[in-house]
């Protein structure tokens, strides 16, 4: 039986004696869950032995602490007598339940093969929603929890540029950054994955309840490595970000204060050998603190999409128009890229657009001249555009 038909099989339920499993081949499914399940053994052990390629299952049994592989072995040879079995089916059950329901492990057609490239990949990911959102090359997002109105700006539009560019977002639902990027994505037409720290089926943050529907409603994909029910813990969120990291081919760090939860991510990324990407801010920005650390540190500056594409020039597409030297009535213009209706502080888009000061305010008043952006309080915002005549 070759590896396709194993995990079709799989998939439908069928059970697999160990001897059904060609030397070197992966467990199928109903062996993953299993594995999964084996007390005592942690992704990194699993991911060691999973890069020999045992064969099934005398190869893992050998690898496995002791009483994992005595587990183990009570299951292969007396199912029904070990607590392994009940936990399998109801796994198989919960998956079998709904069409957007999946269990992904490696071997699974739609596991993301950039996991194979950290250190401790999850053993399983528990998946709800549309696995079409893995397809294409994602930037993860990531930032303060409590940003300022400009870093949500500057995310959210970061996320549309990458929808633009056929990109995909990776993030983890979180309140802030997280939250403003993913919501972009959606209202741009975009897919994006959310990894969470909980189970799939559990809203966290509640206030993201709406966002969360969403999601799966726009053909996005939420990912856990918890079973579904499993609440929200402050332990699970430093494990989580692995995977946010390890999803993606870089990680742009919008605003972090000097401590965060979004340095850690900074840190799996650069241990994962993905790019770090930040964006500059004020000095007197506590929430600039994070990503002027990391630039010192060595992260890429970013100033707009194109500084990020351009480090991972093998996955960019074809690059956008360039804007016209005469003229600003066009979407292209780098100012009207960068605005929205939430007001953008001139010093932002002077950092964002690279223009020097005068250059700026010059080409602000022309913009508001032709009726294109206004001031307001806080800074800057584009208007909608005129209807055509």
């Amino acid at each position: 039986m070759n590896g396709a038909a194993m995990n079709g099989a799989a998939m439908n339920g069928a059970t697999m004696s160990g001897a059904a499993v060609s030397a070197g081949a992966l467990p199928a499914t109903r062996e993953w869950l299993a594995l999964a399940h084996l007390p005592g053994v942690g992704a990194a052990r699993l991911a060691e032995l999973l890069a020999a390629r045992p064969p099934w299952p005398d190869g893992w049994l050998a690898g496995l602490p002791r009483e994992a592989a005595l587990a183990l072995r009570l299951w292969l040879d007396h199912p029904s007598r070990s607590p392994l079995d009940a936990a399998i089916a109801a796994d198989l059950a919960w998956r079998d339940a709904a069409p957007a329901r999946h269990l992904l492990h490696p071997g699974h057609p739609a596991w993301p093969a950039l996991l194979d490239e950290i250190a401790d990949p999850p053993p399983l990911l528990w998946a709800l929603g549309d696995l079409a959102a893995l397809a294409p090359p994602a930037l993860a997002i990531v930032g303060s929890r409590r940003p300022t109105r400009e870093g949500l700006a500057n995310a959210a539009a970061f996320a549309r540029e990458l929808v633009a560019r056929d990109w995909g977002v990776v993030s983890g639902l979180a309140l802030g950054i997280d939250g403003a990027a993913q919501q972009a994505v959606l209202e741009a037409g975009g897919r994006t994955v959310a990894v969470l720290g909980c189970g799939v089926d559990v809203i966290y943050p509640p206030r993201h309840a709406a966002l969360y529907h969403r999601l799966l409603a726009g053909g996005g994909l939420l990912l856990a490595e918890h079973p579904p029910g499993t609440r929200a813990r402050a332990g699970f969120f430093p494990r989580r970000n692995r995977i946010v990291t390890g999803l993606s081919l870089g990680v742009l760090v919008v605003e972090a204060a000097e401590k965060s939860g979004s340095l850690v991510s900074a840190r799996l990324a650069t241990e994962q050998n993905r790019e770090v990407f930040a964006l500059p801010g004020s000095i007197h920005n506590p929430q600039a603190r994070g990503c002027l650390q990391l630039l010192r540190q060595g992260a890429v500056l970013v100033r707009g999409i194109d500084d990020i594409l351009e480090e991972l020039t093998q996955w960019a597409g074809p690059p956008l128009a360039p804007a016209p030297a005469e003229g600003l009535d066009t979407p292209c213009d780098p100012l009207l890229r960068w605005l929205s209706d939430t007001p953008a502080p001139l010093d932002a888009l002077v950092s964002l657009t690279g223009l020097a000061v005068p250059e700026c305010q010059r080409r602000l008043l022309e913009l508001e001249l032709d009726g294109r952006v206004a001031q307001s309080p806080g800074g800057w915002v584009r208007l909608p555009d005129p209807a055509p005549s």
